[in-house]
C-alpha cells in the first residue's frame, strides 16, 4: 500500500506541475490583469512555433540519437508511430460516436494520438529517444492532419501556410457525381482532391527542419563530436539551444492556461467528446499498446529488458502533449476546447499514471 502510494505521488509530481503553470497561465489571462490576452498569446505562441520547440526538440534529438542507439532501439519510432495511427483511429470513432462541431475534429483525433512531453519521468537513457522522435511525429504527423481536418483558415500563419482545408464531407453535387462513377475512380478523384488541397511544403515545419538538422549532426560522428557533449569544442552552440528549449513547455502550458478562461465561460466540447477522448486515452490506448509490445516480444523483435519494454508500454499511457495547444492557437481553431480538454485530461493523468505504471511493471518482471 505504502508503494502504490509512493507511486501515485511520484507519478502526480509533474501533472501538478503543469496544472499549477496553466493556472498561472489563467490568472494572467483575467481581464483585470491582462498579461497574456489574446494578442499577447499569440505573439508568444509564435515564438513558440519558431524559437522554442524548434531548440527543444533539435537539442534532445541530437543528444540522444547516435547510430548505435537507432540500431539498438529500432522498434521504439515504430512503437511510437502505432501510438499515433491507432489514436488517430480512436480518435476517428469518438467523432462518429460523439459527432462534435466539425472545427474540433482535429483537436480530438490529437488528443488521442499525440504523445506528450513530460514523459521523460520513466528512464532518461531510453526515453530521451522516446520524447525527440515523439515531437517528431506531433509536429509532422499531428501537425498536418489537424491542419487538414481543420475547417477554419490559418490566420496566424500566412508566411508559412495557406487556407488549405480539405472537406471531410463532400457536397450533394460531388455525391451524386460519384455514384455514377466506380469505387476505383472516385478513389483516384479524391487523392487528386487531396493533391492539390494539401501543400505538401507545409509537412517542414520549423521543428521539422530543426529535427533534420539534429539527426544530421547526431548520427555523423566527427560533426557530433565537434558539437556534443561537454569537451566538444562547439558545445557552446548545443547549450545555447538547449537553454532555449527549456522555455518550450512553461511557454505552451501559459498558453494553455489562457486560454481555459475562455474555455470555462463557453466551450463548444460536448461532455461526450471529453469523456471520449478519456476513455481512448487513458484505457483503449493503454491496452493497444500491453497487445503490441507483448506481441512484440513474443515475435522476438524486441528485447526482453524490462526497463525499456515499459518504456515502449508507457508511450500508450501518457496524456496528450502540450503541443497541441500550440497547435490549435496557429490554427485560430479550438484553442479554448483544447484547454479544457487538457484539463481534464491532465487532471486524471495521476490516475493513469499509477494505475497503468503499476500493471505495467508486474507485467515486465
Amino acid at each position: 500500500m505504502l508503494k502504490l502510494l509512493h507511486l501515485f505521488i511520484t507519478s502526480s509530481k509533474p501533472v501538478v506541475e503543469i496544472l499549477l503553470i496553466t493556472s498561472v497561465g489563467l490568472y494572467m489571462a483575467l481581464d483585470g490583469v491582462n498579461l497574456l490576452g489574446p494578442d499577447a498569446r499569440k505573439y508568444l505562441n509564435d515564438i513558440v512555433f519558431y524559437v522554442f520547440n524548434p531548440s527543444l526538440v533539435g537539442s534532445r534529438l541530437a543528444d540522444s540519437v547516435t547510430y548505435e542507439s537507432l540500431v539498438k532501439m529500432w522498434f521504439m519510432p515504430i512503437n511510437l508511430l502505432l501510438t499515433f495511427i491507432i489514436g488517430s483511429l480512436l480518435g476517428w470513432i469518438v467523432i462518429l460516436i460523439t459527432k462534435p462541431p466539425s472545427h474540433l475534429r482535429g483537436l480530438i483525433v490529437g488528443c488521442c494520438d499525440a504523445d506528450p512531453e513530460n514523459c521523460n519521468k520513466y528512464g532518461m537513457g531510453y526515453v530521451a529517444l522516446s520524447m525527440a522522435m515523439g515531437s517528431v511525429y506531433i509536429w509532422t504527423y499531428v501537425y498536418n492532419l489537424m491542419r487538414v481536418l481543420s475547417n477554419s483558415p490559418i490566420e496566424t500563419q500566412p508566411s508559412i501556410e495557406s487556407s488549405c482545408k480539405v472537406p471531410l464531407i463532400s457536397s450533394k453535387e460531388e455525391e451524386e457525381e460519384n455514384h455514377k462513377v466506380g469505387r476505383w475512380d472516385r478513389f483516384k478523384r479524391r487523392m487528386v482532391s487531396l493533391s492539390e488541397k494539401v501543400n505538401l511544403s507545409t509537412i517542414f515545419t520549423p521543428t521539422t527542419i530543426a529535427a533534420i538538422i539534429a539527426l544530421v549532426i547526431g548520427l555523423i560522428n566527427p560533426v557530433r563530436k565537434l558539437i556534443i557533449g561537454n569537451v566538444a569544442p562547439l558545445g557552446v552552440l548545443q547549450d545555447s539551444v538547449t537553454l532555449v528549449g527549456d522555455g518550450a513547455i512553461p511557454a505552451t502550458t501559459l498558453i494553455i492556461g489562457g486560454n481555459l478562461l475562455k474555455g470555462m465561460r463557453s466551450s463548444g466540447m460536448k461532455r461526450s467528446s471529453i469523456i471520449g477522448v478519456l476513455v481512448a486515452r487513458y484505457i483503449l490506448l493503454p491496452i493497444s499498446g500491453v497487445l503490441i509490445v507483448r506481441g512484440a516480444y513474443k515475435l522476438d523483435l524486441i528485447t526482453s529488458e524490462p526497463l525499456y519494454q515499459f518504456v515502449l508500454l508507457i508511450q500508450y499511457a501518457v496524456p496528450p502533449a502540450m503541443s497541441l495547444g500550440t497547435i490549435t492557437q496557429l490554427f485560430g481553431a479550438g484553442e479554448s476546447e483544447c484547454s479544457v480538454v487538457m484539463l481534464w485530461a491532465y487532471g486524471l493523468a495521476s490516475v493513469s499514471l499509477t494505475a497503468w505504471p503499476t500493471f505495467f511493471m508486474w507485467l515486465v518482471a
